[in-house]
């Protein structure tokens, strides 16, 4: 069910009975919960809407019950995410836990869903702080059972102190990648391999914002004492990686399942057998609200992904409404914080709360912090570039899994005229399945911008519309 963005005669009726309220923030990671506390304390009325049932977001997953030793697993990076949490509480922000919001109009009027019922909020201003989701990667086996990503094992230990039952296998790239490495040891995990895709090329690249790079010490600090554990506890390390693919094994129960992961490093063919791949090359902004809000996006070559077009502040083309945090764009937790903060500010200016000497004092401070925290961004999107091959994948392989549409089919479709994702949904059924496209969205835009030999930007990406995540007749008509 789709409904399309402009408001409807029933819509416009029910903003006189959605609750009044300032600030509505989506999302309380970083962003979200540095954007609630600084709005309430500034005298605004403040709801944080959230799908979790504790706050934190992915990053700072149950921050609020992690014990001492869990904290000493994860690392000072997520403790840190403590402090952030109880500033939120002390702020007097409304929560609205385990709710899932399914529409966010151009007239600020929130409609979420919790425990079966819906229910929506008239806001003056809304704050989008909704995070990343990982970059597919589309790669032979990528759907066989025993396949997951790096960003799903971590909330799993996040959140439940899960971890494999048999040795791992870690593949692609990026800082995640490494971290959920280092974690796993500091866990007593015992790792089967670190498979790399980074290349000598990569690491050349990168060197052009190596200066920058120096200037974030703290930064690379920390990733080399990350390689430094796994180099330490043996875990064998495979550089270069090329011609990625999962073989898969038959069961007892006649089910395929991951067996292992072959691939070449430094011009040798390898096979690593493993029942667990856990992969990953990065994470990309959540534009889905953005999206279905029309909102204008640009694509970001840097990172290879749309990213929102917002002003100094974080705000949309869609006046009063907000994007704080990996939304806008990969920064990190410690971005995500500066921005949530920022965009705050704009808003308690915004609605007479805040005086603008006032404003741009304590923005020239966040500012400057924000600054100093996204130095070693160019250099990370560069060494950590996902290559060609893992984004753009062979004609076999699956790339949207919800509908089983391959690589080849989409292609076929680019022949018979299709120009866009939108069009394929219609000759295929891509991007029509429960995920609507988040697992699928970016691979189907390079396809098709690859086989019609054009700019990603030129091909465009999926029209998001509500709602966002699934909801039934009898629930909507609840509301």
């Amino acid at each position: 069910m789709a409904v399309d963005h402009t408001t409807s005669s029933a819509q416009q009726a029910d903003l006189h009975r959605a609750e009044p309220v300032d600030l509505v923030v989506v999302g309380a990671g970083p962003a979200g919960m540095s954007a609630a506390t600084r709005a309430a304390r500034a005298g605004l009325s403040v709801v944080m809407i959230d799908e979790q049932n504790a706050v934190g977001g992915q990053i700072y997953r149950a921050i609020e019950r992690a014990d001492a030793r869990r904290k000493e697993i994860l690392g000072p990076d997520y403790a840190a995410g403590a402090a952030i949490a109880e500033d939120f509480v002390r702020s007097g922000a409304r929560h609205l836990p385990g709710a899932t919001v399914w529409q966010v109009t151009r007239e600020r009027s929130v409609h979420y869903l919790k425990d079966g019922k819906v229910g929506s909020f008239a806001a003056q201003r809304v704050i989008l702080a909704s995070g990343a989701l990982e970059r597919p990667f589309p790669i032979p086996g990528w759907t066989l059972p025993g396949v997951l990503t790096a960003g799903a094992a971590q909330i799993l230990l996040k959140s439940a102190g899960e971890v494999p039952a048999a040795p791992p296998v870690l593949a692609g790239c990026g800082p995640l990648l490494y971290l959920l490495g280092w974690q796993y040891v500091r866990a007593g995990v015992p790792i089967r391999a670190l498979v790399d895709t980074t290349r000598h090329e990569d690491r050349w690249r990168a060197k052009s914002h190596l200066f920058a790079a120096l200037r974030a010490w703290p930064f690379l600090s920390k990733g080399l004492q990350l390689l430094r554990t796994l180099r330490d506890a043996r875990v064998p390390i495979y550089e270069g990686a090329d011609d990625l693919a999962i073989e898969g094994t038959q069961g007892a129960d006649g089910t395929q399942r991951a067996a292992a992961l072959t691939f070449t490093s430094q011009g040798r063919a390898q096979r690593v057998e493993a029942d667990v791949i856990l992969l990953h090359q990065g994470v990309v902004p959540n534009t889905q609200f953005t999206q279905a809000l029309r909102a204008a996006h640009r694509w970001d070559p840097a990172q290879l992904c749309f990213t929102p077009q917002t002003d100094a502040w974080g705000e949309l083309d869609v006046p009063g409404i907000f994007v704080a945090g990996d939304g806008a764009g990969i920064g990190g937790a410690q971005a995500a914080a500066q921005q949530g903060t920022l965009a705050a500010l704009a808003v308690a200016s915004q609605l007479g709360m805040l005086d603008t000497a006032t404003r741009e004092r304590e923005a020239h401070a966040h500012r400057a912090a924000l600054a100093r925290v996204m130095r070693i961004r160019p250099f990370l999107d560069s060494l950590y570039r996902p290559r060609d091959a893992n984004r753009i994948p062979a004609d076999s392989t699956i790339v949207c899994r919800c509908e089983e549409v391959t690589a080849g089919e989409l292609r076929g479709f680019v022949a018979l005229g299709c120009v866009g994702p939108n069009q394929a949904k219609s000759f295929g059924r891509c991007g029509m399945g429960p995920c609507q496209g988040r697992l699928c969205g970016l691979t189907v835009t390079e396809v098709i911008a690859d086989a019609r030999k054009v700019q990603p930007d030129e091909v465009g990406y999926y029209r998001i519309r509500p709602p966002i995540k699934p909801i039934t007749l009898g629930e909507l008509a609840g509301e």
